[in-house]
């Protein structure tokens, strides 16, 4: 079997994301999405499954990173090649449409933008939701709560409830802390919730685990203990 560190562009290619999907026995490839992926999937899986979701639309605040310019330069992309350090930088992601191949039930109801920011690394998702039933900051933050320590979501989601900023979960090897302090509810239906993510090592650290899971599916195939 073999994992890609990226979002697959051929049709076949199963998108997988620990917590919210595994792969079968008989898949020879499979992606491990984007490190965005990682963080907004099990959260946008918690809340369908929770309170039930018609539709969201998420923005990544995310960590420069290598197809941006340190200074002024071209670009296919016009505004990357500006100067990564010194602009925030609205931009796209393929983490919407990804994010919909895990979890095909959103298909056309979810969707993101992502603006790049002048930090090295750890990133943030802000997801807004229009949910189908009412709900409260409270009830949210106690869901992900239990969900963050569930076996499911053992190592892939967590909360955190301090104020916290980005260089505070560079290394948290989860690949979503959903920060408590941030959720917000408008109306009973319209949720904003917010997670960070160590875009470099979090999202290794994912793939480091979907790799165990592949070893012992191989292993479990073949009769070895």
């Amino acid at each position: 079997m073999y994992l890609l560190s990226a979002p697959a562009k051929s049709e076949g290619v199963p998108t997988i994301v620990p917590g919210v999907n595994h792969a079968t026995e008989s898949e020879a490839i499979i992606s491990c999405a984007s490190c965005t992926t990682n963080c907004i999937a099990p959260v946008v899986e918690v809340m369908g499954r929770r309170i039930g979701v018609k539709k969201a639309m998420m923005t990544t605040v995310h960590a420069y990173t290598s197809s941006q310019e340190i200074v002024d330069g071209p670009s296919k992309k016009f505004r990357r090649g500006r100067a990564a350090a010194a602009n925030l930088v609205p931009t796209s992601t393929g983490a919407g449409v990804a994010t919909t191949k895990v979890l095909t039930q959103y298909e056309n109801k979810f969707d993101g933008v992502a603006v790049r920011a002048p930090v090295t690394v750890g990133s943030i998702s802000d997801i807004i939701f229009v949910t189908e039933r009412s709900t409260t900051v409270e009830e949210i933050n106690n869901i992900f709560k239990e969900e963050a320590d569930s076996e499911k979501y053992h190592g892939a989601l967590a909360v955190s409830e301090d104020p916290i900023v980005s260089s505070d979960i560079i290394q948290d090897s989860h690949g979503s802390i959903v920060d408590l302090t941030m959720t917000q509810v408008v109306d009973g239906d319209l949720i904003k919730v917010m997670s960070w993510y160590d875009n470099e090592w979090g999202y290794a650290s994912q793939m480091i685990r979907e790799v165990v899971n592949m070893i012992k599916n191989s292993k479990m195939l073949q009769g070895v203990s």
